[in-house]
This record gives C-alpha cells, sequence and structure tokens, in this order.
C-alpha cells in the first residue's frame, strides 16, 4: 500500500466544492474543484509552456490560478474559461516581468533587435511570437526539430550537422529551408511578420 504525502495546497485542492454551472451548460451539474484540475491540468500546463518556455514557471503559474480559483469559488460562473484567461493573464505578466531573462536565455545578453527605447507593446508582441515559435517547434517531428536546434541553437555548419545526423549535406540544406519557410507561414498566418 503506497501512501502519498499531501501538501496544505493539495488538501486545498481536494476539498469539495459547491455546485456551479460548469463548463457553458445550461444545466447545474456536479463540478468539483478536483474533478476540474483532473481534466484541466494538463492542457493548462502545455497552454503555460507555450507562453513561458519554461516548464518549472508553467507549472507554478497553473499552481496559482487553481489556487485562486479555489478562493473565488463561488463568484466564477464558467471555471474553464476563467482558468485558461488567469492562466494567460499570468503568463503574459511574467513575461513582462521577465522580459530580459526570457529574451536573452538566461545568459544576460539581449538580442540586437531589443532595446530599452523599444515600447512595452512591441516587445509584448515580440516576446509573443517567441512563445509561438517554441510552440511550434515543440510540434515538429523529432528529426526536423533536431535539425533547427543543431543549426539555430547550438550553431552547428551544415557540414557538422550532415555528420551528426548522417543527411548528406545538400537535404540538410534543403529540409532547413523547408522547414523555416513552413514556420514562417504558420507565424504569418497568427499575424507575426518579420518586425514581431
Amino acid at each position: 500500500m503506497t501512501r502519498t504525502c499531501q501538501t496544505p495546497r493539495t488538501r486545498l485542492l481536494l476539498g469539495s466544492t459547491p455546485r456551479v454551472n460548469g463548463f457553458g451548460a445550461t444545466s447545474v451539474t456536479e463540478l468539483t474543484l478536483q474533478s476540474l484540475f483532473d481534466a484541466e491540468e494538463t492542457p493548462l500546463l502545455r497552454y503555460a509552456f507555450s507562453l513561458v518556455g519554461r516548464r518549472a514557471v508553467a507549472e507554478e503559474i497553473v499552481q496559482e490560478v487553481f489556487l485562486q480559483l479555489h478562493t473565488h469559488w463561488d463568484d466564477v460562473e464558467s471555471p474553464r474559461a476563467w482558468l485558461f484567461r488567469s492562466v494567460h493573464n499570468r503568463a503574459l505578466k511574467h513575461i513582462r516581468d521577465h522580459k530580459r531573462e526570457i529574451l536573452s536565455g538566461g545568459d544576460g545578453h539581449l538580442p540586437s533587435s531589443v532595446s530599452d527605447e523599444e515600447s512595452p507593446e512591441a516587445s509584448l508582441v515580440q516576446l509573443e511570437a517567441v512563445a509561438a515559435l517554441r510552440q511550434m517547434l515543440e510540434e515538429l517531428d523529432e528529426p526536423d526539430r533536431q535539425l533547427v536546434q543543431l543549426k539555430y541553437f547550438h550553431a552547428l555548419r551544415y557540414h557538422e550537422i550532415s555528420s551528426r545526423t548522417g543527411l548528406n549535406i545538400g537535404t540538410v540544406g534543403y529540409r532547413l529551408h523547408h522547414i523555416l519557410k513552413e514556420l514562417a507561414d504558420k507565424l504569418r498566418k497568427l499575424g507575426f511578420d518579420e518586425k514581431s
């Protein structure tokens, strides 16, 4: 028999909650915070991660939002929508508060395209574009993601990528070109342009 250790926060989330009108239904259904947590934790974590790009931060945001929901349970009419909106708002707040850290990748150096004179709106658009791109990279097939990582995160040349992957140099260049074109098209469809 295994025993789980429950923290005060976990016990708070496991408690029963009052009846609410859940998920936009017209009839009143029995919905507990625990059932909502079980159903929505993973999608919320994915969403938060797509915005902030760090799993630990995404987990913290989701946990804080569920705790806040528990506190305001009686005031929330549509818990699922409230959760996603709250995660979105907290993630954007985190991005604004940690702009330099996020854009620099943690090494303290900002890219040349970002300056202190840039408007907050332009910075936020750029951060949202980065978050969208991170999500798209996560959705790539493993071989394509590996090519992008080797080229743009590890700064390897085509011949180095070729020796690591076993692909010929021409194939590496061809595939990277088409992957980047596809990513750029997806970003444009989301409303981001080269200035973003």
